[in-house]
């Protein structure tokens, strides 16, 4: 007489589940998911059940319920989030299984409390990127893109060999975005570089200075009158958009001949090699987008051999409880002390010095004939 062979299920577990009344209508739900997300689904949920029945039938030491918080954590990272409504049964259905097989003591009120928050976390990242509508750690790639993108936008076209630059960008609390760039672009002789300020500091203005930073230098080298075209497209958006400054360079490679407007910003500074002092630009302007015909006083003049400009935003000068002409004083003073000797190799030493103290957004342009 042969003997019957071993069931799949064990009995105990067989009878937990015929008292479970949504076991089917998971199952059936299931099948209306997309291939992808089913199949992760149903891989975790099946890990899910394995770690419950394994740790009541076999040994809680290597098979713990604390690999439930895994578990729960790479659904929270890749499914989406209906499909993590179902792991999340799923881990209750296995940690009861493993209460009512080894008593309520073996889970622990501490793995409870701790499984609770996990779900809780896993359920905020799903719904967050529920409504980006990406999956796992794809919306993170976007952010970064975009990052590099706007690095590599802030860069200065190559200039002739009689001709050098450096750009400076620091972000408030070491965020990789912020509300201070750069655009510029270079046709033949003709140079054109605008340094841009957003309000606010830090990751809350960078989402606005990542799409200001794609229009502006789509505008740069387009138009006419480039910060009239700006003010322009900021006036037409509808709500509160804050404040943006802004400064605008043309340069022409070969003669030095060079024109600044301004929008609010602070002033450009120009070094004259032949005194060796700074002078402080006169162009002025309104803030962008708050009037709809924007006029603006521009300055004008040449560089020569030695002379150099300083275009920056007021995160350089700007200190709380501070007149903003004392700050610009001690950025003439700290110019002298240190520009002189180098250009290039000066510029970031000069924004580490002029920030210290302080922590804000803050954006350096040089652009000097050696």
């Amino acid at each position: 007489m042969s003997s019957r062979p071993a069931p799949l299920i064990p009995p105990r577990l067989r009878a937990f589940l015929g008292r479970v009344p949504l076991l089917v209508p998971l199952v059936r739900f299931v099948r209306k998911l997309s291939s992808n997300d089913r199949s992760l689904l149903i891989a975790l949920v099946v890990v899910t059940l394995l770690i419950g029945i394994l740790d009541a039938e076999v040994s809680a030491y290597w098979f713990s319920p604390s690999l439930l918080i895994l578990v729960t954590l790479m659904g929270g990272l890749q499914l989406r989030l209906r499909s993590l409504a179902i792991l999340l049964c799923a881990v209750a259905l296995s940690l009861s299984y493993t209460g009512a097989i080894r008593g309520i003591e073996s889970v622990g009120a501490g793995l409870l409390i701790t499984m609770g928050f996990t779900a809780v976390l896993a359920w905020l990242m799903a719904r967050t990127r529920g409504k980006l509508g990406v999956q796992g750690l794809r919306g993170d790639a976007m952010l970064l893109e975009l990052r590099d993108r706007l690095k590599r936008q802030s860069e200065l076209p190559p200039l002739p060999k009689e001709w050098g630059s450096k750009v400076v960008l620091k972000q408030a609390g070491g965020s990789s975005f912020g509300g201070d760039f750069v655009v510029s672009m270079r046709e033949g002789d003709h140079v054109e570089i605008a340094v841009v300020d957003v309000s606010g500091k830090g990751v809350d203005a960078g989402t606005r200075a990542l799409m200001l930073s794609g229009t502006f230098g789509g505008l740069l080298g387009s138009v006419q009158d480039f910060l009239a075209a700006c003010n322009t497209y900021l006036h037409r958006q509808l709500g509160d958009e804050g404040f943006v400054t802004a400064v605008h360079l043309t340069l022409d490679l070969s003669t030095g001949e060079y024109k600044i407007t301004s929008a609010g910003h602070p002033p450009v500074v120009k070094f004259d090699a032949g005194t060796g002092t700074w002078r402080v630009s006169t162009a002025k302007g309104v803030v962008l987008g708050v009037v709809p015909d924007l006029h603006c006083e521009p300055d004008s003049g040449v560089l020569r051999k030695g002379d150099a400009l300083m275009l920056f935003t007021d995160g350089l000068i700007e200190q709380p409880g501070r007149d903003i002409d004392a700050g610009l004083d001690r950025l003439l003073g700290e110019a002298e002390r240190l520009l002189p000797s180098g250009f290039r190799d000066r510029a970031r030493q000069l924004v580490q010095s002029m920030t210290s103290g302080h922590n804000d957004d803050c954006a350096l342009v040089l652009i000097w004939r050696p």
